[in-house]
């Protein structure tokens, strides 16, 4: 069992962290990348071509993670791979020890750089949580026998913030049922869309069954901000918050200030079982942001029992 997965079943607060896309510089990127924020975080995304953007493979960077002393969540997507390369994968993961798992269907290829790519999709983000289940009861989905069984804290992803909203509680609902312990959210920049989403999953009971942990990014720049806003599939960004940051003095410190607030407000809503951290700063934002939001590095949260009920 993971660290993440004990901490998640013993009702604490967790925080993981979103690692930045490794292209090179090997080992040494990844030490660099993670020393600003490592004290903090539980467990550290290794992302799959996020916004089909080609990088350094999901589970190469989750070994690195494991060498450089700290616990990762291999995000691993449906678009790049059939279900033979979705199951090497995971095989792959578990014969390195790597259990957390975030199952994403993909962004598609029109997001990226290399628009020509062949879309695969032949399974899910869904079917790649319950194909994890059946690996998990020792068998591939051929029915070969797999011996010993491996075992996965299996996570996905939600969001709160695109339409149809009505549905996205039902969505999530379909992913803890078929095998989902975690959801990170996606970044959400309109509060009243994620405070809808997280009353829903805490008056149908779906916040008691599968651990909701809304996501927070740090940006930097104008340049940044409208990034996201105009580029970034799925993520809403009102005008005016990006107005704030084209008129600030300081962006960088605005751009702060509009993820302090998202996750102060973030913390306030009920079911909340930790945060997601993005960060585009190249020093130690998390560390500033989870100071301030009086959240405790992670041996300090260890040591005292820090609970998601304290944390809200």
């Amino acid at each position: 069992m993971s660290n993440l997965e004990r901490k998640l079943d013993a009702g604490q607060f967790v925080v993981t962290a979103e690692l930045p896309v490794i292209d090179g510089r090997g080992h040494a990127e990844i030490e660099f990348q993670l020393a600003p924020m490592e004290p903090f975080a539980d467990a550290f995304n290794a992302t799959d071509n996020p916004s089909a953007h080609a990088h350094c493979s999901p589970l190469a960077v989750a070994i690195g993670l494991l060498q450089a002393g700290v616990e990762p969540v291999m995000q691993l997507a449906c678009r790049d791979r059939n279900r033979l390369s979705l199951e090497a994968e995971l095989m792959g993961a578990a014969m390195h020890g790597i259990e957390n798992l975030c199952c994403l269907t993909g962004d598609d290829v029109t997001a990226g750089d290399e628009p020509e790519a062949r879309r695969v999709f032949d399974l899910d983000g869904p079917q790649l949580i319950a194909l994890a289940r059946v690996l998990e009861r020792g068998h591939y989905l051929s029915g070969r026998a797999i011996e010993p069984k491996p075992h996965f804290l299996i996570g996905a992803v939600e969001n709160p913030g695109a339409p149809p909203f009505e549905y996205r509680v039902r969505r999530a609902a379909m992913k803890a049922i078929a095998g989902a312990r975690f959801l990170q959210l996606q970044i959400c920049y309109r509060p009243e869309l994620l405070e809808r989403f997280m009353r829903a999953a805490h008056d149908t009971g779906l916040s008691d069954r599968i651990a909701l942990m809304p996501s927070i990014c740090i940006l930097r720049t104008v340049g940044g901000m409208r990034f996201v806003a105009t580029k970034v599939p799925g993520i809403d960004v009102p005008a005016e918050t990006v107005a704030r940051v084209e008129q600030a003095a300081d962006a960088e410190h605005e751009c702060f200030e509009i993820a302090y607030e998202l996750a102060s407000h973030a913390l306030a809503q009920p079911g909340v079982a930790g945060l997601h951290f993005i960060s585009f700063r190249k020093d130690a934002g998390i560390a500033k942001l989870c100071t301030r939001l009086g959240i405790p590095p992670r041996l300090e949260r260890e040591s005292h029992g820090y609970s998601a009920s304290v944390a809200v």
